[in-house]
């Protein structure tokens, strides 16, 4: 009774971040302004860690879950770049005093 019931949430949780992916994903390439798309592509990284997560409990092994550590820092540091570069053009900071 119990393994079906989680079977059941395991397999619904599956489908339904595929479906939330290919939604995010859709608004990742017609995203209006490139706002639009930073915030698709933050959230399509957190569905696919999430997805990630569920795939490790699927499978019963910890080795995943550095996958989904090395997914987050990547969509950090992605969205930080690109978000400065947004806000001023330029994505390294230019006025130190090695560059005079």
């Amino acid at each position: 009774m119990i393994e079906s019931l989680i079977n059941f949430f395991i397999t619904s949780s599956i489908i339904l971040f595929g479906i939330a992916l290919i939604l995010t994903l859709f608004r990742l390439v017609k995203g209006p302004t490139t706002a639009d798309r930073v915030v698709a592509f933050d959230t399509a990284s957190a569905i696919l860690m999430s997805t990630v997560g569920v795939l490790s409990v699927v499978f019963g092994t910890f080795s995943f879950l550095d996958s989904i550590l090395l997914i987050a820092i990547i969509s950090f540091v992605s969205t930080v770049s690109i978000s400065r570069f947004i806000e001023g053009g330029h994505v390294f900071n230019a006025n130190n005093k090695r560059n005079r």
